[in-house]
């Protein structure tokens, strides 16, 4: 017997054996037809949610990122954290490496895919800057941070971080604390905080 499902369901039936076989397989040897396979339709039913294998891959790094932002903003409403710890927590869970898995994140990395990883930037970006602006802006109110730019500290403190931090970069463990180190350093210039006084909260968060 034929099984109709809903257009919403059938799109993240296929997004998520889709998002699987990236991951395992790589981009570049799953075929549609490893999709179609996997989720038990025809072809047309396919290309009705999806004109190509790109578009998928574009549909599953869309909804990863929603993800991520839903887990952004329940961490900037856990008022039981100090707004250093929810600040630092929030950029680990928005670094588009974490849980991508490597084959994922090999793609993306790609120089011909050199516009899909700004497209991911871009996205992330527009969620996450008003995010971190908040919490800056609590920080300003508290006496904690002394700026006049909360927005654009946040901008500049999420790109940096997802350069800096990104795990397909050729770091042994010196250079990775120096630039932990380095980054908590210049983001407590950027707020103009006491020298120091983020170091014993928000090291231990990247380690």
């Amino acid at each position: 017997m034929r099984i109709v499902k809903e257009a919403e369901e059938r799109k993240n039936e296929i997004l998520d054996v889709a998002e699987r076989l990236f991951s395992t397989k790589g981009f570049d040897q799953t075929s549609t037809g490893d999709i179609l396979a996997q989720v038990g339709i025809a072809r047309g039913t396919l290309y009705y949610h999806f004109q190509s294998k790109e578009e998928i891959l574009d549909a599953v790094i869309g909804r990863m990122i929603g993800q991520m932002l839903v887990r952004a903003r329940e961490l900037v409403g856990r008022r039981e954290l100090s707004v250093l710890q929810r600040l630092t927590l929030m950029i680990r869970t928005l670094q588009i490496h974490e849980g991508w898995g490597d084959a994922l994140m090999e793609q993306i990395h790609k120089p011909q895919n050199a516009l899909m990883h700004q497209k991911i930037q871009e996205r992330l970006l527009a969620g996450v800057n008003p995010l971190l602006t908040e919490l800056i802006e609590e920080g300003v109110a508290e006496g904690i941070c002394h700026t006049d730019y909360p927005a654009e500290v946040a901008e500049m403190t999420f790109l940096y971080a997802n350069t800096v931090f990104d795990t397909l970069a050729e770091q042994s463990g010196e250079l990775r604390q120096r630039k932990m180190e380095a980054f908590i350093y210049n983001l407590e210039r950027l707020l103009r905080m006491e020298q120091g006084s983020m170091m014993a909260v928000v090291l231990p968060l990247f380690q």
